[in-house]
């Protein structure tokens, strides 16, 4: 089985390197991924534009090849240029976030893998969420860091990985959208639908007191915020029972959502 990786966090992300590590015994890992951060990006192509393609290695010591674009550019590069052949499965991450909902859309980890579909490629994107209570620690120079808990995430794309390998993919899936918790409950992982929306979005400018902080914070030095404004976000709170997000943020369990490429939802007869 040859299995192409990649993501949108960047190719030195400690996602991608746990990623490699969940599934190295079941096949032929390739790890093309962008050169630096590229989230939200979507599932943007640079079309007649130079890429640089640059071959690295991973904090484990393994080969990698980092390319100057998107998520989508990597895994097209990845499939048709580094690959002798075509990748039986591609997996996009681990994205260190949540993408749950169909706010997905916009999400470079989950394009990336619509763009593996699109090039007839089953995928699989993956993300953990990072519950921020109880992911921010301080080490013992009262530095505050992240602790990227990749455990559940590799047993269960582990497991995934295997089963597709022995059994494929379910009839009509093109991908699965796997979301797991990092402050789970439950290991069990729970079959789901996409939920309506993950993100409130709100327009702030300079006025705003509530996320005055932030936006001062992106600032850079010497400039004027007379005239800037910034988009910014919170996820949302409820979600229906069932959903991916009603998994992954009530129930703290794993999520995995099957999709299928083409969004044609019927005929309108009569319309």
């Amino acid at each position: 089985m040859n299995i192409l990786i990649s993501n949108d966090d960047g190719v030195f992300a400690p996602g991608i390197l746990a990623a490699k590590q969940a599934v190295e015994d079941l096949g032929n890992v390739y790890v093309v991924a962008p050169d630096r951060n590229n989230s939200s990006v979507g599932r943007r192509l640079t079309l007649f534009k130079h890429l640089k393609i640059v071959s690295c290695k991973l904090e484990d010591g393994s080969s990698a090849y980092s390319v100057s674009g998107s998520p989508a550019d990597s895994v097209v590069v990845g499939a048709d240029y580094v690959m002798d052949e075509k990748p039986d499965l591609v997996i996009s991450g681990i994205n260190q976030g949540v993408n749950v909902s169909c706010d997905i859309t916009s999400s470079g980890t989950v394009c990336a893998a619509l763009e593996a579909v699109s090039l007839g490629i089953p995928a699989i994107a993956v993300s953990l969420f990072v519950d921020p209570k109880t992911a921010y620690k301080q080490d013992e120079n009262g530095e505050w860091y992240v602790d990227y808990d990749f455990t559940l995430t590799k047993k269960v794309l582990h497991d995934l990985v295997l089963k597709i390998k022995n059994e494929g993919f379910p009839e009509g899936v093109d991908l699965f959208n796997l979301n797991v918790p990092s402050n789970y409950e439950s290991e069990d992982v729970k079959i789901t639908h996409l939920s309506h929306k993950m993100l409130n979005k709100k327009v702030i400018d300079n006025t705003n007191e509530e996320k005055r902080d932030i936006f001062n914070h992106h600032l850079k030095e010497n400039q004027n915020s007379d005239d800037l404004i910034m988009i910014v976000s919170n996820l949302v709170k409820e979600y229906e029972k069932g959903s991916d997000g009603y998994a992954l943020l009530v129930e703290k369990r794993p999520s995995l959502t099957p999709l299928k490429a083409n969004m044609t939802f019927k005929e309108l007869d009569g319309w």
